[in-house]
């Protein structure tokens, strides 16, 4: 499909949408509605409801196609869903946001207010970089990670795919987190994190496994 306009669509419209949904409009997107398993009766866009995304027909437009939801498995079943439809993709990236020199972002992937990218990232699809965080230079973030406001990442860490990074965590230079982590919001990251786990504290601790 083709891009005929700077017109989008959201699927998803509640919570982490709304931040989404504002982010679109100061890049200068123009909402036009959104698809949910049931309509939200709150509507502070005033957007359009289009129903179920599976049983809609994309062929006769050309509208941009945007994953407005915080949970990482969903996210990443939904961007699926809009490649497997050759849906057009977008990133949507804060006006305020600071993205330093020779950072990759991919589609699907939000950059919020504040947000400030140093140079050398890699960021993969479907990603959440919400309010205020930081990565510093060459740090990876790997695809549908979710990395919480006011979250810091060193230089040279590197974020598995499918993890969430806490509100206000700080991840010291050069440590990996693996896959399917979650680091409690506060945390302390000295070490690398083994493939699903959870970490909490400061220092950030095992707590769980996350399988």
């Amino acid at each position: 499909m083709k891009k005929k306009t700077n017109e989008i669509i959201f699927i998803g419209y509640s919570g982490h949408s709304y931040t989404v949904i504002d982010v679109a409009k100061k890049a200068e997107y123009e909402p036009k509605g959104y698809f949910d398993l049931v309509e939200n009766t709150l509507n502070p866009f005033q957007l359009t409801y289009l129903g179920d995304e599976r049983l809609f027909d994309f062929s006769k437009i050309g509208f941009f196609v945007f994953p407005a939801v915080g949970d990482n498995w969903l996210r990443m079943k939904i961007h699926k869903f809009i490649q497997q439809n050759n849906l057009n993709e977008c990133q949507l990236i804060h006006p305020k946001a600071i993205v330093g020199f020779d950072v990759s972002i991919e589609n699907s992937t939000l950059i919020a207010a504040g947000v400030i990218i140093n140079p050398l990232c890699k960021i993969g699809v479907g990603c959440i970089l919400n309010t205020g965080c930081i990565l510093d230079h060459e740090a990876t973030v790997e695809n549908y990670v979710h990395i919480g406001p006011g979250a810091t990442l060193a230089g040279n860490v590197s974020v598995g795919e499918g993890s969430f990074i806490g509100a206000n965590t700080t991840i010291i230079q050069g440590v990996t987190i693996g896959k399917n982590c979650i680091i409690g919001a506060g945390s302390v990251v000295l070490n690398n994190v083994d493939d699903n786990t959870v970490m909490v504290g400061n220092p950030a601790k095992f707590l769980r496994r996350n399988d």
